[in-house]
């Protein structure tokens, strides 16, 4: 198979979703990363996602939608979930809710009873969607457990052959996945932190909302309500190390060959510049932009034995970024 590069035109648009109708596979941008797109409804095109992930079968997919109103027909939306709808979708915003009998194919939901489903801030991919006439799944486009991808080009280096085609719209602008908050539990819980964070989901719900991240891990028999909860993710080949800025001047003088940094812009001007580099920016935006795009890097480089990465504090964006960067590391930290 040779899969197609597409462009953010009418006619690209249209393309792109003629083939999510015909049951193919094609990766779409969204504000976080860029996304693997099939039809939610076919049990086939579902399964094909999973095929070119290599993806464990009972890890749930993401749901898709260009409209909140193209929900009504697959999920029960309570009035929380509208709250949070209005609020920030189009957005990084992903609601667990109960999925109506025979509305979605099983493999989305790893038989669970319940869906995530999320509209992106992305223009074409909701073009796409509404014209598909379908929602789709949207895992990110990479090789399971690998750095989620955000240039087309990423997508390319994973899946090259492996999908139909490719919607390219330019690099993402957030980097990390979308927060993820289940609204069909006793209390709502969030399951995977991101950009939207708890403080701000609090503020809208007008209650308490429960941070799961830290529960214990789940048993190997257990159904994930959510990506990223049971499996490895976001890992390079090679090993990732974290350290604390506080740390830096220890870390400079216990560098060896084949050791690379990517930190703040002004952490890295204080390196020798033959220690390979790669700048997470000035700010935790910056940092959560460009951190998959650096894992990659890094990773493809063959001179390259080991990555440190500066940790960063842990609230709002920052426990997502060190979140995604702690199972990237599985959970090496940088010590003297």
């Amino acid at each position: 198979m040779k899969t197609k590069d597409l462009q953010n035109n009418s006619t690209d648009i249209e393309e792109a979703a003629a083939l999510i109708q015909a049951g193919e596979v094609v990766a779409f941008p969204t504000e976080t990363v860029y996304g693997l797109g099939a039809d939610a409804t076919n049990d086939e095109a579902v399964q094909a996602v999973f095929t070119a992930k290599g993806r464990p079968a009972d890890n749930p997919l993401i749901m898709t939608v260009g409209d909140a109103s193209q929900l009504s027909a697959y999920v029960e939306v309570s009035h929380q979930a509208r709250q949070l709808m209005n609020t920030f979708w189009p957005g990084s915003l992903t609601i667990i809710l109960p999925i109506k009998e025979n509305a979605v194919s099983m493999l989305v939901t790893g038989g669970l009873q319940t869906a995530a489903v999320r509209m992106p801030d992305n223009q074409a991919t909701r073009a796409m969607i509404r014209k598909a006439g379908t929602p789709i799944v949207g895992p990110s486009a990479n090789l399971s457990g690998k750095p989620s991808p955000t240039t087309a080009a990423h997508v390319h280096h994973d899946l090259d052959g492996k999908i139909a085609a490719i919607l390219d719209d330019g690099p993402t602008q957030v980097g990390l996945e979308s927060t993820v908050i289940d609204l069909t539990a006793a209390e709502p819980t969030i399951l995977r932190t991101g950009a939207v964070s708890q403080k701000m989901l609090t503020v809208v719900l007008g209650k308490k909302v429960i941070d799961g991240t830290s529960q214990k891990s789940l048993a190997a028999n257990e159904t994930p309500k959510a990506p990223g909860m049971k499996y490895r993710h976001y890992a390079p080949d090679k090993p990732v190390i974290v350290f604390d800025p506080l740390d830096f001047n220890d870390l400079k003088e216990s560098l060896e060959d084949g050791d690379a940094v990517m930190a703040f812009e002004e952490l890295l001007a204080e390196l020798p510049k033959t220690v390979p580099s790669w700048s997470l920016g000035a700010d935790l935006a910056g940092a959560s932009e460009n951190l998959f795009a650096g894992l990659r890097y890094f990773d493809e480089k063959d001179e390259v034995n080991k990555i440190y990465a500066q940790a960063m504090p842990d609230i709002d964006l920052g426990k997502a970024y060190n979140n995604r960067l702690g199972k990237a590391s599985g959970g090496q930290r940088f010590t003297l």
